[in-house]
Parts: C-alpha cells; structure tokens; sequence
C-alpha cells in the first residue's frame, strides 16, 4: 500500500533522486539460496538435488557497466567494470528482473553492507531495457567519450541538449505541487467542514419549521375545541330555570313526604 501523499513521478525526476545509475549489460545470473519466502507459489517444497534455489523467485546478477556512472552518482568505477547486483526477483508489490545478454539501465542503491541493490525511487520501476526511447531519457545523464565502442549510438541531439540545460528541478517542481496539492486538499477538508455545519443547519430549521408548523396545528385544535365549547355553555343555558324549578319542586315533596 502506498503513502497516502503518493505521486506519480517521472523518470527523469527519479533520476535526480536515485542513488546510482549506470548502464551495463548482464552477464550471468546466480540464483539466491532457497528459503521459506524465496520459492514459486507452485512450489511445495524446496528443490531437490544439487539445482536446489533454481526456481526461486529472488536472484543476483553479474553486470558489465558499458559507460561511466551517470553524473551525480555515488560509485566511483569507471567504464568496464564488473559488479554483482542482489534484489532482484519477484515480490509482493513489484518486480526487478533481468535478463542474461541484455543491457539495462539501473537505478541502483548501496545498503549497510556496501551491497548494490534496485533502487525503486517513489516506488516506481528501477531497471529499464537497453530501447532508443530510454536512451534518449537518460542520454544526458551520461558522458559517452568513456563508453565502450559498441555504445557509440548512444547519442543525442541538440535539441535534447537545449531541453535538459533549461528544464526545472524537478525536485522543486515536486515540491510545489506538494505544496498546492496540501493547499487544495485543506481547501477541500475546509469546504467538507463548511458543508457539513450547513447541512446541520438546515436541519434545525426544518425541525422548528415543523415545530411551527404543529403549534399553529394545536392552536387551531384549541381553538375549535373553545368554540365548541363556548357553543354547547350557550345552547345549555337556556335550560337552567327549567332544571331549578324541577329541584324546589323535589325537594318539596320529599318535605312533605317526611
């Protein structure tokens, strides 16, 4: 899973932010010693005899650099030289692989152990095939007077030239964007929080409109309650001397019964 503030970055800005990179060509492949993760999801069970590791899934390689290290590289070795480079294989999230004959160029990193491993910047791809279009990338990286000379077709015209002496670091560029892109993003948090108060708002006044809405429904039950009532006290009262007279007249009689 990637950072949350994960971008996309080009290769030519990983390029200033890889450690080490160099063109070379591979000359043998050395398959790691099995282990408990370095097997083949088909495998059962490690590999018998003496090929045993040799469907691993991780391997180093033996490379030949065709040209100096690119500019701005941590290794000091010059053109011709023979170096063994680890991590390669196939992992959970990616894959660094390579194969024997082939040239490549290699983003390239050295551990703890002074041992050169792939050096995935931004967690994006670190070795790309021997092709005119990644040559024409990483031309300018490169001082081709100290290749080899099979390699002089590696070169690159002026207008490639011009467009490399006047493009931006992309290092700033990605910090800028960093930047807008943390600006827009608390905009937006902004903007939610905004929403989210108007939205209780308006739910407050739709709940004392509808409060509103049943007083004025009670006041007008009061009221007609009030008017029937009002209504039956005056048919009522017209009854009262009638009811009066038929109480003296009881009350008499019972008197005289006595």
């Amino acid at each position: 899973q990637l950072p949350a503030e994960w971008r996309p970055l080009s290769e030519g800005c990983r390029a200033e932010l890889a450690a080490i990179i160099v063109y070379a060509r591979v000359l043998a492949l050395h398959p790691d010693p099995y282990g408990a993760y370095n097997y083949l999801p088909w495998q059962r069970g490690p590999p018998a005899g003496p090929q045993q590791g040799a469907g691993g899934l991780f391997y180093s390689a033996e490379i030949e650099l065709l040209c100096d290290q690119a500019w701005g590289s941590m290794l000091e070795v010059p053109a011709g030289s023979r170096l063994n480079l680890t991590g390669l294989g196939y992992f959970s999230c990616h894959s660094h692989t390579v194969m024997q004959g082939y040239a490549y160029f290699f983003f390239l990193r050295m551990d703890e152990n002074y041992i050169l491993l792939p050096h995935g910047v931004n967690f994006q791809e670190a070795i790309f095939p021997d092709t005119q279009e990644n040559r024409r990338m990483f031309a300018s990286l490169f001082q081709f007077s100290n290749c080899s000379q099979a390699q002089h077709v590696l070169s690159f015209s002026t207008d490639w030239e011009i467009q490399e002496d006047n493009r931006l670091m992309c290092s700033s560029v990605q910090k800028a964007l960093f930047e807008e892109e943390d600006r827009v993003k608390k905009l937006q948090q902004k903007v939610a929080t905004l929403e989210k108060r108007n939205k209780q708002l308006r739910d407050r006044v739709k709940k004392v409109k509808r409060s509103l809405r049943q007083a004025r429904k009670n006041t007008r039950h009061m009221e007609q309650m009030n008017r029937k009532l009002s209504e039956k006290l005056s048919s009522a009262g017209g009854q009262i001397p009638y009811i009066n007279s038929l109480k003296q007249e009881n009350s008499h009689a019972t008197y005289l019964k006595v």
